[in-house]
């Protein structure tokens, strides 16, 4: 099963990171990613269940989003190659973060799917990687 796994030290409080990411209909804490996020369907972005498509391309479906453990698990449903149904299936995206301290924050973003294939693991790791200095950011 491919995985990748990226973190980055944010310097704020989780408090104010978690307030950041909590919505899965708001990604605009990543402009320079994320050129446009449009939520599918009713349901709010904070509610299990709740489907966005990232700049036209990428279909997610939020799992859980866990205010007490700050975490959100998502799949990612329908994508170009390589994370494709064609490529992969069975994605999951998580995001964790962790105190490190008062006005320090650890956020790891992973994700591991079934594939034959590897091509995922670079693509994927580059966009965490972007998404993660991003919302390093957005906040400091």
């Amino acid at each position: 099963m491919p995985s990748t796994n990226q973190s980055i030290v944010v310097n704020q409080s989780i408090q104010t990171v978690w307030d950041a990411i909590k919505d899965f209909h708001d990604m605009s804490w990543s402009a320079n990613v994320i050129t446009k996020c449009d939520p599918v369907g009713a349901k709010p972005g904070n509610e299990p269940g709740a489907q966005r498509v990232l700049n036209d391309a990428f279909h997610e479906t939020l799992i859980e989003v866990n205010g007490d453990n700050h975490l959100i698990r998502y799949s990612i449903d329908n994508g170009p190659s390589p994370v494709s149904p064609d490529d992969v299936s069975n994605y999951v995206g998580e995001i964790r973060l962790t105190s490190e301290g008062d006005n320090t924050t650890l956020v790891e973003w992973s994700s591991s799917w079934d594939s034959t294939s590897e091509d995922a693991v670079a693509f994927c790791q580059g966009i965490y990687v972007a998404l993660l200095g991003d919302l390093a950011g957005s906040l400091n």
